[in-house]
């Protein structure tokens, strides 16, 4: 894995709020070393607009953000991934497509901030939670040395990150 950029597809059910937040910040903080997107299984087609908020504060541009299937890359003509991770807890017990390459996958599982109800406040306030226990895990993953690690160790660390206290 000496390959800049590394690829990292996030994934979550919907891809509307979770693995949103989740791309701009491996892409945001990972400096040109690691570039993400993000699918879905079963996508809503709209992205959040708490979530927009959140991936704008952070300078990611939000005008080509848009919820799509992970269908999208797992054909030929889509960017290899180095990294696969699942940031809902339904998109990890699904049965995902095989990703070319044998990407390393790990699990990151964050509470839904779309499923609070209430206020805007309220609603805003969640997603800043979430947001901020994404960019904790996420900056942890993007201090890896990769470079200098044997496949194990990066899985063992990813999937200590996944174990992280949120």
């Amino acid at each position: 894995m000496t390959d800049y950029p590394l690829h990292v597809l996030v994934l979550c059910t919907g891809n509307s709020a979770r693995s949103i937040m989740a791309e701009a910040l491996i892409t945001t903080l990972g400096q040109g070393r690691f570039r993400a997107w993000s699918a879905g299984s079963f996508p809503t087609g709209k992205v959040n607009p708490f979530a927009v908020e959140q991936v704008a504060a952070i300078g990611y541009p939000t005008d080509a953000l848009r919820s799509k299937s992970w269908d999208e890359f797992a054909g030929p003509d889509a960017p290899r991934m180095d990294f696969i991770v699942t940031v809902c807890d339904n998109a990890a017990g699904e049965v995902c497509p095989v990703w070319p390459g044998q990407p390393i996958s790990a699990h990151w599982g964050f509470e839904d901030p779309a499923a609070v109800a209430g206020s805007d406040d309220a609603r805003r306030a969640a997603f800043s939670k979430v947001s901020a226990q994404i960019r904790a895990k996420v900056q942890r993953f993007v201090d890896l040395p990769v470079s200098s690690m044997e496949r194990d160790a990066v899985l063992r660390e990813m999937r200590a990150i996944g174990e992280m206290p949120v």
